[in-house]
């Protein structure tokens, strides 16, 4: 798939409501499935649509942090470029950082990459999006920090999944637990604590820059045929909007 040209316009990341009051900060990590066209010139040598799969973006999470942010009057900030690229929910030493094949997919433009290959992608996309995520952090003393991510429903070859969404927490209970609680009383609702993964890794987006500084977090997981319409990112960001300050005011309390 190619990329777009943007060859002195490039950006690893973009930045709404950069001006809002709220101590919240709504973070994507994987909001886009771009290449930038330094990279291969824009090909990963993956088809078309498997640049259109999970392996290559969170669907739907880019909607969700957008008008989550909004509902809260909180900035968002969100990459600009593909998990296949490098991916900014890693740690730099993380050996899934550039990934070779993902759920069934050889990624042709990622065999063999070269550190050289690896640090340029650092410089370009992974350490200005983890910088500008700080300086974003840094704005308030008391930020909460809620990172935005999508799920398949399946993986090839395994079971479906039954939630329809999941919070990931480490060490740092305080909102995810409280919210978790608030969800499962939504009928309906499948939940998944810890699910459909476990925790945070060291050195993820989370772990950088909410458990480390001792920020209140939470890093939400919504299964993505939920949310690949407008319709549904919007029910869910409502959903969250409704949910946090409540959440947040249990974990302060």
């Amino acid at each position: 798939m190619q990329g777009e040209h943007h060859n002195l316009s490039w950006e690893p990341y973009h930045v709404l409501g950069g001006d809002r009051a709220s101590r919240w900060l709504i973070v994507c990590d994987h909001a886009r499935n771009r290449v930038p066209d330094w990279v291969n010139g824009g090909d990963l040598g993956i088809a078309a649509e498997d640049m259109q799969r999970h392996i290559a973006f969170d669907i739907g999470a880019a909607g969700v942090a957008k008008r989550l942010a909004e509902l809260l009057g909180a900035p968002a900030i969100l990459s600009n470029f593909s998990r296949l690229v490098i991916d900014p929910n890693r740690g730099e030493d993380d050996p899934t950082l550039v990934m070779q094949l993902y759920d069934g997919t050889l990624i042709a433009g990622n065999r063999g990459i070269s550190q050289a290959s690896i640090n340029e992608r650092l410089e370009r996309c992974y350490r200005p999006y983890h910088e500008a995520v700080t300086d974003l952090a840094a704005r308030h003393d008391d930020t909460v920090i809620v990172s935005v991510h999508s799920f398949t429903p399946r993986f090839r070859g395994r079971p479906m999944r039954p939630w329809h969404c999941g919070l990931l927490y480490g060490g740092d209970t305080r909102l995810s637990l409280p919210l978790v609680q608030l969800l499962e009383q939504v009928p309906g609702l499948v939940v998944g604590a810890n699910k459909p993964y476990s925790g945070h890794l060291i050195g993820d987006t989370i772990y950088r820059h909410a458990i480390v500084p001792g920020r209140q977090n939470t890093l939400i997981e919504v299964r993505n045929d939920l949310i690949e319409s407008d319709a549904g990112q919007a029910e869910w960001a409502e959903r969250f909007a409704k949910l946090l300050p409540k959440a947040l005011a249990a974990a302060e309390s």
